[in-house]
């Protein structure tokens, strides 16, 4: 049960690293937000699991949050109760198991691999929805030496004994998944166990681009990714981007807040920076 919940809690990391349509800005992970009725705040741009080797924070970072009064990420995952309500709504319903979305051919494929990488088969997930099995599989490319902003943000957080809050709940963002066909989820997994040097070449890429601080560049990258699912860009990025919008100016009314969303969320027309300035507010590149 405590791999089940460490396993849940990484899931809640998987959720988002689209972008919109592109549109230039400074490449910088981290943003200064600044008027309009609100206290000085900041946007870091995370990867939400990654290997250690690749792993930075940096001092411009650690900086604005030690000045920030809270953090805010996508999801609160200090919560206690966020494991138990994702573990919850991660399973299926009406007595389905993923079986029933693929045939036996692929089924063996992921379980295979599984094996291979985890030591579980996915018998062992076999009740639960393709946003899991999608997980479990990064987890067994990245290996046990990989690593996340969001758990090291809430590390220090914790130690400056401030506070963990979100900008969405556990239920929003797993309907999200939702609305997307298991059937289609479950394609997309296997084109990638297929494809091997597609996971090894995508990782690569978009770990480049993210230690470059090129938010622009995951747009890019993340665009030609989807192949126009405009649909699915809608679903994952744009509209949550413009509800975090609001969300923002209520957290920043009163307190210097240090908010930490996928990087791909930053950059584009319809991105958070660019957002941000269209509501009012003066948007800077952190440099140093």
């Amino acid at each position: 049960m405590k791999n089940l919940k460490n396993i849940f809690m990484l899931a809640a990391l998987v959720c988002s690293f689209l972008t919109a349509f592109a549109q230039q800005n400074e490449n910088s992970l981290l943003w200064k937000v600044e008027g309009n009725g609100i206290k000085t705040s900041y946007v870091f741009g995370t990867f939400h699991m990654l290997p250690k080797k690749d792993f930075e924070l940096k001092g411009k970072v650690t900086n604005a949050l030690q000045n920030s009064e809270i953090l805010v990420l996508e999801l609160d995952m200090d919560d206690p109760k966020m494991q138990t309500e994702m573990m919850q709504l991660s399973a299926l319903t009406d007595g389905k198991t993923l079986s029933e979305f693929m045939d036996a051919e692929e089924y063996t494929l992921i379980d295979t691999y599984l094996k291979e990488k985890m030591g579980m088969g996915l018998d062992n997930f076999k009740t639960f929805k393709p946003l899991l099995v999608s997980t479990m599989v990064m987890m067994g490319y990245l290996g046990k030496d990989m690593a996340s902003y969001e758990a090291s943000l809430i590390k220090l957080t914790k130690e400056q004994q401030k506070e963990v809050k979100g900008l969405e709940t556990v239920a929003f963002q797993m309907g999200i998944f939702d609305e997307q066909p298991y059937e289609q989820q479950l394609d997309d997994i296997i084109k990638l166990l297929k494809e091997e040097t597609i996971m090894k070449d995508m990782f690569t890429e978009m770990i480049t681009l993210y230690k470059n601080e090129n938010i622009d560049g995951l747009y890019d990258y993340m665009d030609d990714f989807f192949n126009g699912d405009k649909a699915q860009l809608e679903r994952m990025l744009h509209n949550r981007n413009q509800n975090w919008i609001p969300k923002m100016g209520e957290y920043s009314k009163e307190q210097t807040v240090f908010y930490g969303v996928g990087a791909g969320h930053l950059g584009g027309k319809l991105g958070v920076i660019n957002l941000l300035r269209a509501a009012g507010y003066t948007v800077t590149p952190v440099l140093k």
